[in-house]
């Protein structure tokens, strides 16, 4: 290991040092209570609510996925999905943070997502609230997954050793910090983290741009490429049957540019859409102290997410300008923000910047890890196996179970070669159809009864697979990102069963419009 690396190792672990030490901080106040542990008592300030709900949604996919897209197809895909992102972001703390904090609290304390939706229709037979839990202990895994995946590419990019090797080690690291801490350690880590993600890509952005002789050498670069720098088109590498990037002279080879239509826009943008289904996300509305704070998190979010999506997709055409036939395949573009970190700065700088792909990538894992164990614990163990279950043993349940979860996301991550963003896409697509839609009619429509909800959160998480695997795999006007069509179909289901069926008591109504009229 030469003196560079020994450098870059010694930044990253001071990095890791000081949020072990957040863990460690928050470690009693957490095990105090299974209240403490996944929803910090609802006691988040504006800051700490909305960066930590962005870090924990961005994940590494923010440093490594997004601009691996855009380096390896262009502006198109990876501008489009931003858009979509930052737009649902924004909807998503507007319309449903406060309404959500309020109606939680209203509807028997709700501290977990499978809670609220099993409270807010008053069920006896918890059948909500199993479907809800087990959805989320599926894609929650995926999701987990994906991270180790950035952990593995990583540390093994850095320090040239086993891909597996590196991902385990990840996977270990940041078990140990969920257990220990919980959700406010979790929060207070995800604060720090995403200031430091921010940081992290200003900087890269910045010092590349310099290197590649400004931003408008960067853009007469792109446009160079055909379908590369357009908004309505793609870029199309050209492969060998391996699926390796053909380079001639030094210079990687594109084929004509392919279209970006309106139907592919529209199925991209949907991205947008996930945000009202994303638990890791709304658990922060439910956590804040006080839902007049909501509008200040609102506005600090929005900035957040929107320098940091607009930053991330330019890293991608940057270091296309920069290191053209460095990156051969779809899966080792997203290595593009450490190639661009460890040649472009000093050692020690390189070291603090790519802890910002470790922040990343902590702040969302832990966050999956401890909402799939809530779910399991609070949800199935203590909702139908065990009425009764005391703190402790809901505590002991949640740590099995976080042991058990990794240990299946370590086998999903094994393949080095797996694509982030693609992991990510479905996992995301999952969560905005199956809570999206249910999410949004609990809140706004009086009329949405038991039956609908399930019936709704049913037919989008099925939809969501069905259109993956079936339809989508057709091609042409059916290449449509499966969030978009999964998400209409359960909001139909939802509408339509609800209204066939028997409308919701009284008492449900009348707690529905409490929490309508009561102001922040």
């Amino acid at each position: 290991m030469d003196t560079g690396t020994i450098q870059i190792l010694i930044s990253m672990s001071v990095y890791m040092a000081v949020v072990i030490g957040i863990g460690v901080y928050f470690a009693k106040r957490a095990n105090q209570s299974s209240e403490n542990y996944f929803l910090g008592g609802r006691s988040l300030g504006p800051w700490v609510a909305a960066m930590s709900a962005e870090a924990s949604d961005m994940s590494g996919w923010l440093l490594m996925g997004l601009p691996g897209v855009a380096y390896w197809l262009g502006l198109a895909d990876a501008a489009w999905t931003a858009i979509g992102l930052a737009a649902g972001t924004y909807l998503n703390w507007l319309m449903v943070s406060k309404r959500l904090r309020r109606y939680s609290e209203k509807a028997g304390n709700a501290i977990t997502l499978p809670d609220f939706f099993s409270n807010r229709f008053h069920e006896k037979k918890k059948v909500l609230m199993s479907i809800s839990a087990i959805f989320i202990l599926v894609f929650f895994t995926v999701y987990a997954a994906s991270c180790l995946v950035t952990c593995g590419k990583l540390f093994s990019t850095l320090f040239g050793t086993s891909y597996v090797t590196m991902m385990i080690l990840g996977a270990v690291f940041v078990l140990v910090y969920t257990i220990i801490g919980g959700f406010l350690a979790e929060s207070a880590s995800d604060f720090m983290q995403a200031i430091v993600m921010v940081i992290a890509l200003v900087v890269i952005v910045t010092v590349a741009t310099i290197a590649a002789g400004g931003f408008s050498s960067v853009i007469e670069n792109a446009k160079t490429i055909p379908g590369f720098f357009e908004f309505f088109g793609i870029a199309s590498p050209s492969l060998d049957p391996s699926g390796v990037q053909l380079v001639e002279n030094g210079k990687p080879l594109f084929g004509a540019a392919g279209s970006y239509g309106f139907i592919t826009i529209v199925s991209t943008l949907a991205w947008g859409l996930g945000y009202f289904g994303m638990p890791q996300v709304l658990l922060r509305f439910m956590a804040i102290r006080d839902e007049k704070e909501l509008t200040s998190s609102r506005r600090i979010a929005t900035v957040w997410v929107l320098i940091s999506l607009v930053v991330a997709v330019f890293i991608g055409i940057v270091g296309r300008a920069l290191y053209p036939a460095a990156l051969s395949t779809a899966a080792e573009s997203e290595s593009v923000f450490i190639l661009l970190s460890k040649n472009l700065l000093p050692p020690l700088l390189a070291g603090f910047v790519m802890a910002g792909i470790l922040a990343a990538t902590i702040s969302s894992s832990d966050s999956y890890l401890l909402i799939a164990a809530s779910s399991l614990s609070k949800n199935i163990y203590q909702g139908l196996l065990k009425k009764d279950a005391s703190d402790k043993q809901i505590m002991t349940v949640s740590r099995i179970t976080l042991l058990a979860i990794t240990a299946v996301s370590i086998l999903i991550a094994l393949d080095e070669n797996s694509v982030i963003f693609t992991i990510v896409s479905f996992a995301w697509a999952g969560f905005g159809a199956t809570f999206g839609p249910l999410v949004l009619f609990s809140l706004f429509w009086k009329r949405t009864n038991r039956t609908g909800a399930i019936a709704g959160m049913l037919g989008g998480g099925i939809m969501v697979f069905f259109w993956k695997l079936v339809i989508r795999p057709l091609g042409g006007a059916w290449n449509i990102y499966e969030l978009l069509p999964a998400f209409l179909f359960s909001c139909a289901l939802i509408i339509i069963v609800s209204l066939v069926t028997a409308p919701p008591s009284d008492e449900i109504q009348a707690e529905f419009d409490d929490v309508k009229m009561k102001k922040a």
